[in-house]
């Protein structure tokens, strides 16, 4: 599933001509985060602002998986201005500012255009 939010952050990213950088982003202590977009760069006096994207093929979302995001998010060097979680199932949650949405709602609402 990883693979098909990639693609599809890749062919939104090239079709809207956003041109926005996507990496990924790990941890001192191994924690992963999926896809980490860059919506506004470092500036001198400012932070960079970035989206945050954890995606599970798993059926159940576990609260577990937000911790990365949460720890980049609490980082005074980035400004998270989105935290998203993307997983198998099929009920949308809101948790203390990240949304998780099962796939198919993440990636009408990617080319709707409302993450970058």
């Amino acid at each position: 599933m990883e693979t098909l939010v990639f693609h599809e952050l890749r062919v939104y990213n090239e079709v809207r001509r956003r041109h926005r950088p996507i990496a990924y982003y790990r941890t001192a202590a191994g924690s992963e985060i999926n896809f980490v977009v860059e919506t506004t760069p470092r500036r001198p006096h400012a932070p960079p602002g970035m989206v945050l994207i954890e995606v599970k093929s798993a059926l159940k979302w576990d609260r577990a998986w937000e911790r990365a995001m949460r720890d980049l998010a609490g980082n005074a060097g980035v400004r998270v201005d989105r935290m998203i979680g993307v997983y198998a199932g099929e009920r949308p949650y809101h948790f203390n500012g990240l949304d998780v949405w099962p796939v198919k709602d993440f990636l009408g609402r990617l080319h709707a255009g409302e993450f970058f």
